[in-house]
């Protein structure tokens, strides 16, 4: 009897030994299959903050779902021939899927197309493409935020004013957009002309300066919108240093560093808010859904938000403020 029961015992552990045996080949063939998955996000430049938060939610979505994860951009974001190179560096390795956040409309519609024809899917975050076989887009609705933005410059100037227009890159879908909302919200006052355009290539330094000049050529000019952080704080800045606090507002974007110091003090009157972090996130966990064949939406709305000094201190426009603070 005792014999029995030990031969039982015995098979019963050998079953166990096989029945985990298996359970960790599967286990271990899952894990590599999501392991081996190789993305490849193309920013527009990591010079600025707005930019190092999509980076840190690619980051995240990258170790939640355990892909292998490269992230790279140009060092400037006018460097549309660096990007384009990029894109085709990651052609040539062959990876899985590219999240790209386009600094051109048009020059990127090329080389992204072939690497669909490479059996590369492409995901666009940011700023449009001029292209049918992306698999989504995924960004502010920049025209509807820029509507806002212009809005909120009638606010504070008024009807009748003489604005600038501080706007980025010329030519990316983004800045077209943008451009395009605040002529939209302002045409609808006869009273309010826009004196000058300028595009600081994101640089806070050639905004300063540009502001600078536009204000010598028309000291009449009474209110800028700026359409990016980076044109935003060059353009406070130079306000700052003509001593023109108050006395010529600003409408800005984004919340890179130094914003809300501004906003706080006044320089700048509202800032229109995204949410980069969710565009990093979202390119990542959209592609792998692409490459694991489940159906996702050809856009996504990542939202905006209106802030100023009346409402920055809001439980819910600090989390947008402050994306990492719990």
């Amino acid at each position: 009897m005792r014999i029995v029961v030990s031969i039982l015992l015995m098979q019963i552990v050998l079953c166990l030994i096989i029945v985990t045996g298996c359970t960790r080949q599967v286990n271990n063939i899952s894990d590599n299959a999501q392991n081996n998955i190789k993305i490849e996000v193309i920013l527009k430049t990591s010079e600025n903050d707005f930019w190092k938060n999509v980076r840190a939610g690619a980051d995240v979505a990258g170790k939640e779902f355990s892909v292998d994860l490269s992230i790279n951009s140009p060092l400037n974001e006018s460097d549309v021939e660096d990007q384009i190179s990029l894109v085709n560096n990651a052609i040539e390795r062959k990876v899985d899927a590219i999240v790209l956040a386009a600094s051109d409309y048009k020059k990127l519609v090329a080389v992204s197309e072939k690497a669909v024809d490479e059996g590369i899917p492409v995901i666009i975050i940011d700023s449009a493409l001029d292209s049918t076989r992306i698999s989504t887009f995924i960004a502010t609705d920049n025209k509807e935020a820029a509507i806002k933005a212009g809005n909120m410059l009638v606010q504070v100037a008024g009807k009748h004013s003489n604005i600038a227009i501080m706007s980025f890159v010329k030519g990316a879908a983004t800045s077209n957009e943008r451009q395009a909302g605040i002529y939209e919200a302002i045409n609808k006052y006869p009273g309010i002309h826009v004196l000058g355009i300028e595009y600081s290539l994101s640089d806070e330094r050639v905004a300063q300066e540009l502001t600078k000049k536009l204000l010598k050529k028309f000291p009449q000019i009474n209110a800028i919108v700026a359409l990016n952080g980076p044109s935003t704080i060059g353009t406070a800045r130079a306000i700052e240093e003509l001593n023109l606090i108050g006395k010529v507002k600003i409408v800005g974007f984004d919340n890179i560093t130094g914003e809300i110091d501004y906003l706080e003090d006044n320089a700048i009157q509202a800032i229109v808010i995204q949410n980069p972090y969710n565009m990093g996130y979202l390119g990542v966990k959209n592609a792998i859904d692409v490459i694991n064949k489940i159906s996702i939406a050809r856009t996504i709305n990542t939202g905006s938000t209106v802030i100023d000094k009346g409402n920055m201190y809001l439980p819910e426009n600090q989390k947008l403020l402050f994306p990492f603070v719990k």
